[in-house]
């Protein structure tokens, strides 16, 4: 027995040592990239771009659909979410596999103003979870989903939504239609793949996925999300 025991204290610190390896990492590297330019000023680079779209500018449906299909919890948990992140481990278990994620709309908007080309997997989501707890504690849940809105990559060398409308569908972010909403929320989860451009059936596939979303957390009713599906299954890119 004392020697089992032993092996879970061995154990246990060796865990310990790792995580914290790994945390001090993660905190390097956060100050390394925050000491370039502070979160502050990082922000007011952003919003003074000549592309920057406010949350106000933008048709209630689009942020339903992003917050459907990417983080149907946002506005529920904190700067990670624990629930999403246990089914995304289980998920990744099971499949021998990591390809679910788990990551919340703060840690995209962290990944996507600081950490986007770092390649040390590990170092980069600590950094993410770190710089997310101060964006949750500094700003609302408007303010970084504007944020992440207007960072997001959706193919085609378009960055953020204005370029991503501009782009696809000739025309403003408060112009869009609901059918371009579900398209443009489904892109960046992987633009390489879903932008119309490269392969419209695959971009229709994540649409629906987006439309699906939509309907289960009851953004839309069944006679919208109907009427969605038939005019993605009838439309031809560009639309």
């Amino acid at each position: 027995m004392k020697f089992f025991r032993r092996i879970i204290l061995v154990l246990l610190l060796v865990i310990v040592i790792i995580c914290t390896a790994c945390y001090m990492n993660g905190k390097k590297l956060y100050d390394s990239k925050l000491s370039e330019i502070s979160l502050t000023q990082k922000i007011e680079s952003i919003k003074s771009s000549d592309t920057f779209t406010s949350l106000n500018d933008l048709p209630e449906y689009y942020k339903d659909a992003v917050v459907a299909v990417e983080d149907h919890r946002y506005y529920n948990h904190g700067a990670i979410d624990v629930i999403s992140l246990g089914r995304a481990v289980v998920s990744n278990i099971k499949q021998k596999d990591f390809k679910e994620g788990g990551s919340t709309i703060t840690q995209q908007t962290a990944k996507n103003m600081y950490f986007i080309s770092e390649d040390d997997v590990v170092s980069r989501k600590v950094a993410e979870a770190i710089l997310s707890f101060e964006l949750e504690q500094k700003y609302s849940k408007d303010e970084i989903l504007e944020l992440y809105i207007n960072t997001i990559y959706f193919g085609d060398g378009y960055y953020g939504i204005k370029e991503a409308c501009e782009g696809y569908f000739k025309k403003s972010p408060k112009d869009m239609s609901l059918y371009d909403a579900t398209m443009l929320a489904g892109i960046p989860n992987a633009p390489s793949v879903y932008a119309p451009t490269v392969n419209f059936n695959l971009t229709q596939s994540r649409q629906k996925k987006v439309v699906s979303s939509m309907l289960e957390y009851q953004y839309i009713n069944q006679e919208e999300a109907n009427s969605l599906y038939e005019e993605i299954n009838t439309s031809i890119y560009p639309k």
